[in-house]
């Protein structure tokens, strides 16, 4: 069965839905699925008795890694498909399997740029004019965050951003939600107790949305709006097909994994007005959306203009992974012919079976016997260079130095001042800036969204103005606690709220 959108109102066309279902959506998982490979690097055992296997396993190592995509075949003695990826390579004849080395450099990058944004808690500021009203906005927004993962939940978002290039966030509230709105449309500006508003608040989902899996069907005039978004992807289920459970127990017996369980092709759309999900192409259920907008919140890791996708900061660095890998690769080839020594020795009947250890020695009547030595580690001071370099080219590319991650290396020299820690974190701490500006925009259109989904419902009635909230970010750096209430006093002395600056240095403010 094929989509049936005419609840949409002629707004999506079936034929390209079809199209971004069947073909766009191989190639859109397929690159993001790189990123995310490349970040993760998993490791996949190989137990079958294939070619690529057979290979594998000559070299006492029984898994490839998923970073081994990018290195030559000299090396991996094994050839890749931009559609298979590393784990569906071929064995090439001829060449054996070398010494794969595999340093993940992208993965802890990742990660420190991620600490560095949400490595402490934020603080939601309420812009309500009314000192009760903003406590109570400001902790109903908490308690979804909270209900969310809290702090886990930001960094799970920093994450996805910096692999993928952007982050979607769709607000799913929740049959508890919705149960108000036959007693919403009643003209009322009661709200529930604040106690009740916690409660429901819980209930709503902030799910964050994997870049393979979002088909996001944009206005043809600008690129900002969407229109309606869709998301495709596999579901599987807690279910094993029945003419596959015989197989599976089969093989769980020989040692061999199998996946049989039952896979599910979903695909769900979403606009201002209405939504449908599909099971294989085939409607399973549709309803209409009360709240007047689309409730999706696309944050861009690093703003990209005239493009959908942000910058990431996996992608630029994959060619000068793939250089680091082989380099180190090619080293460790060369150092398991050359850090063992060995011996050719010439006139010496039965040289070759007899032992080589300490205080034995060899006799010959022949004059013209020899015993040459060679092998042993030299030293390659180009190639510890040129690995020197790459790193250091990583390290421009990604703004993300060693010294994040507590490798100092003698480098930082004399840093008695927070000045000087600034500037040797400079480029770190601007592109934070701008990471800081795309994200607090996107958690602000969040918090919109939840408290005009809490309004519309009856939960909670709250005014345009209302919804507006300030993101503080905490400073990444370590800093001198006086500094900072002198920098508190400061801002008292200039008239901001008391409540403010208490937020600012991480004071929770009493309720009235």
């Amino acid at each position: 069965m094929g989509f049936e959108v005419d609840i949409f109102g002629g707004q999506l066309d079936a034929d390209y839905l079809e199209w971004l279902v069947d073909v766009h959506a191989a190639d859109i998982h397929r690159h993001f699925s790189r990123l995310w490979d490349y970040y993760a690097n998993p490791i996949v055992e190989l137990s079958g008795g294939g070619a690529a296997e057979r290979k594998v396993n000559e070299s006492g190592r029984c898994y490839v890694q998923a970073q081994e995509y990018g290195l030559p075949a000299r090396i991996t003695g094994l050839a890749h498909s931009p559609q298979a990826g590393v784990f569906g390579s071929q064995a090439v004849k001829d060449i054996q399997r070398k010494e794969v080395v595999v340093e993940n450099d992208l993965a802890w990058r990742v990660n420190a740029a991620a600490d560095f944004l949400f490595g402490k808690p934020i603080s939601l500021i309420s812009k309500s004019p009314d000192s009760r009203r903003r406590s109570e906005i400001e902790s109903i927004l908490m308690a979804v965050f909270a209900a969310n993962g809290g702090l886990g939940f930001f960094q799970d978002m920093a994450v996805l951003g910096s692999v993928y290039g952007f982050v979607d966030c769709f607000i799913r509230p929740g049959e508890f939600i919705t149960e108000g709105l036959s007693t919403s449309l009643a003209p009322s500006t009661q709200s529930h107790p604040l106690a009740s508003v916690l409660q429901r608040a819980q209930a709503i989902d902030l799910e964050l949305i994997e870049a393979p899996r979002a088909l996001p069907v944009l206005d043809e005039d600008d690129y900002r709006v969407i229109r309606h978004y869709v998301q495709h992807f596999h579901q599987k289920r807690n279910a094993v097909g029945k003419r596959h459970s015989f197989l599976s127990r089969i093989l769980g017996a020989t040692g061999h994994r199998s996946d049989t369980r039952q896979v599910v092709a979903v695909t769900e759309i979403t606009s201002a007005e209405h939504w449908q999900r599909y099971e294989d192409k085939e409607l399973v259920a549709e309803g209409e959306l009360p709240w007047g907008f689309l409730p999706v919140v696309h944050i861009q890791n690093v703003a990209q203009p005239y493009y959908y996708e942000g910058v990431s900061d996996v992608e630029p660095l994959i060619p000068l992974q793939d250089e680091l890998n082989t380099r180190l690769s090619d080293r460790a080839s060369r150092i398991t012919f050359q850090s063992f020594k060995m011996y050719l020795g010439k006139g010496i009947e039965g040289f070759e079976n007899k032992p080589i250890s300490p205080g034995r020695m060899w006799c010959t009547d022949n004059p013209d016997a020899s015993i040459l030595e060679f092998g042993g580690d030299a030293a390659a001071p180009n190639e510890h260079l040129h690995i020197s370099e790459i790193r250091e080219a990583m390290d421009k590319a990604s703004s993300v130095t060693p010294a994040m991650a507590g490798i100092l290396k003698d480098r930082l020299g004399n840093l008695t001042s927070a000045v000087a820690l600034r500037l040797t974190f400079m480029g770190m701490l601007s592109k934070n800036e701008r990471k800081r500006h795309t994200y607090s925009e996107g958690l602000k259109r969040i918090c919109r969204m939840v408290l005009s989904i809490f309004d519309t419902a009856g939960i909670y009635k709250t005014s345009e103005v209302e919804r507006d909230v300030e993101i503080v970010f905490p400073s990444p750096l370590p800093e001198n606690t006086m500094e900072r209430l002198k920098e508190a006093q400061i801002k008292r002395e200039l008239g901001v709220p008391a409540e403010q600056v208490l937020k600012e240095l991480g004071y929770e403010t009493a309720q009235d």
